[in-house]
């Protein structure tokens, strides 16, 4: 069971992970070897799934963001392992939701420019087939982030 320290260093660690046991410690009012016993718990239980650099993606040449909804006419275990494997495997596609409603899944795939899109469709629609796509690009981010809520947790 989770309390308000454990919820308070999770809240900053998400915000930024390379914050120091020192300057946690402090903000959470533990000394150094029961934040970082709190931290380790916090990692083998699973809370902190893992450490990672979030990336500039103008740096990294990849700023636009287009969101395509597929349908698909397959839902058997070899065509559905068989889509699961190729967004796995194409970098552009940085998530894949399967949803409800009208359209089976949703990809968020960032790209160097909107023209980039027509690459990576060829490529989907190379390895799996498809019912039908339609993408949407974003015109702005409102609000993008990591982060989850804290609260919930138990």
């Amino acid at each position: 069971m989770l309390d308000e320290r454990d919820r308070r260093l999770l809240d900053l660690l998400q915000a930024d992970a390379s914050l120091p046991i020192s300057e946690l410690a402090e903000k959470v009012s533990l000394s150094l070897s029961a934040c970082a016993r709190r931290i380790q718990r916090l990692e083998e239980s699973g809370h902190i799934a893992a450490r990672v650099a979030v990336l500039d993606r103008e740096k990294m040449g990849v700023p636009t963001t287009v969101f395509a909804l597929i349908k698909t006419a397959h839902h058997q275990d070899g065509w559905i392992e068989l889509f699961r494997k190729t967004v796995g495997e194409i970098a552009e596609i940085t998530e894949a939701h399967r949803l409800t409603g009208h359209y089976d899944y949703i990809l968020k795939i960032v790209l160097p420019r909107v023209e980039h899109y027509d690459v990576i469709y060829k490529e989907i629609v190379r390895r799996v087939e498809l019912f039908d796509v339609s993408a949407s690009i974003s015109m702005e981010v409102l609000k993008s982030g990591t982060g989850v809520p804290v609260g919930h947790a138990r």
